[in-house]
């Protein structure tokens, strides 16, 4: 390492610090910040940078001014607010009238309509659980209530939800809404 007069340096495995006053050879006289001469050989001896010396080092000035313009030009995203309104909606529809899931009911018996609304809502909830959506809201009107206690039921068989009556309302009494415990 070339060391010049003037230049600061530590000392090697010692704890003090000085200013090279004369260079010999391989012989370096330093004066200590106490004002002692010293003689050091160069091998015990390092450069001090400055703070601004080793971010110069670290750093590749010439490209600082295009990562400024870089930072500068981005803008940030702006988040739309969602009203507490809207996130208390329920993400998922399901519509069990029959009338919704056939062509046609002619020809169907009760027990057969009832067969398909409940393969539909349990197809439905299978759907969203797997996507991991959170709430869905299954729509079986008033009738006599048979639809609702089978579904009932249904839910009854899965842990990981709880089921009620959806917002009266939007829906009256003729729908069940259900939250889904999503594990992480």
């Amino acid at each position: 390492m070339r060391f010049k007069v003037g230049d600061s340096v530590l000392v090697l495995d010692e704890d003090f610090s000085g200013v090279i006053t004369q260079v010999d050879g391989n012989e370096v006289t330093l004066e200590t910040e106490d004002g002692f001469l010293l003689n050091f050989d160069k091998s015990e001896l390092i450069l001090q940078q400055t703070s601004t010396s080793v971010i110069e080092n670290a750093i590749d000035t010439s490209k600082i001014n295009t990562v400024i313009a870089e930072k500068e030009s981005v803008k940030r995203n702006v988040s739309k607010r969602v009203k507490p309104k809207e996130r208390a909606q329920a993400a998922m529809e399901v519509d069990l009238h029959i009338n919704q899931l056939v062509r046609s009911s002619r020809g169907m018996t009760n027990f057969d309509m009832l067969n398909v609304q409940l393969q539909t809502a349990k197809r439905q909830l299978e759907f969203a659980i797997n996507k991991r959506v959170q709430r869905i809201v299954f729509i079986h009107g008033v009738g006599e209530g048979v639809l609702k206690q089978e579904l009932e039921t249904l839910f009854r068989r899965y842990d990981n939800i709880k089921y009620y009556d959806a917002n009266y309302q939007k829906y009256g009494l003729g729908a069940t809404e259900v939250y889904i415990y999503q594990n992480s």
